[in-house]
């Protein structure tokens, strides 16, 4: 048995399902869609969580005329999230290098607790953005890696994290800790299969 509070659809697919309705039915203004999708597919709440949710991600965007809403699908959005893909992982690179300079200095005065916070923080960062680097790569040129300075200067990152935290008094707590809440981040091997 189901638990009312459990989703029966997950927000992608709500997304999804908006995305769709809306391209089925390019004339239909906002009341119009929440007649078709609410309540079949999605509390009105939830419609309206998951609609905002396209238009911040820039999926959608909002067409007046006169006192309606009709939503419509970003042109060349495939460009613009590519260039705002480009954009925020430039900008989070360059954010950590600068924060992981400073880290030798600050780190050993925090508390066991922040320095956990603050080494699996910079841990997820640094692999969101080379992940952010090989979408990119694997976009613009699969055959080619032309990120390869960023995807290098990464690994020393996290080579130079990995020191920091090794060379801590707080060590042995900090580390392993770290490194299992990373796991789900790393392949996982089953000799069973």
């Amino acid at each position: 048995m189901m638990s009312r509070f459990e989703p029966t659809v997950k927000n992608y697919e709500r997304e999804r399902i908006i995305l769709e309705t809306i391209k089925d039915n390019p004339d239909l203004h906002h009341n119009g869609l929440i007649t078709l999708l609410v309540p079949k597919y999605m509390a009105k709440t939830t419609f309206e969580k998951s609609k905002n949710s396209l238009i911040e991600k820039e999926i959608l965007f909002v067409k007046k005329k006169g006192n309606m809403k009709f939503y419509v699908p970003t042109p060349n959005y495939k460009e613009k999230s590519q260039q705002q893909l480009e954009q925020n992982t430039n900008k989070a690179f360059h954010d950590i290098k600068l924060k992981i300079k400073n880290l030798d200095v600050s780190f050993p005065h925090k508390d066991v607790d922040e320095k956990i916070l603050i080494g699996t923080m910079f841990l997820k960062s640094l692999l969101q953005t080379d992940t952010g680097f090989t979408i990119l790569d694997s976009i613009k040129n699969p055959k080619k890696t032309l990120y390869r300075d960023e995807h290098l200067m990464i690994q020393q990152l996290i080579s130079q994290l990995f020191k920091i935290i090794k060379r801590d008094v707080d060590y042995e707590l900090i580390f392993p800790t770290i490194v299992s809440h990373h796991q789900v981040n790393v392949p996982q091997y089953d000799l069973e299969t």
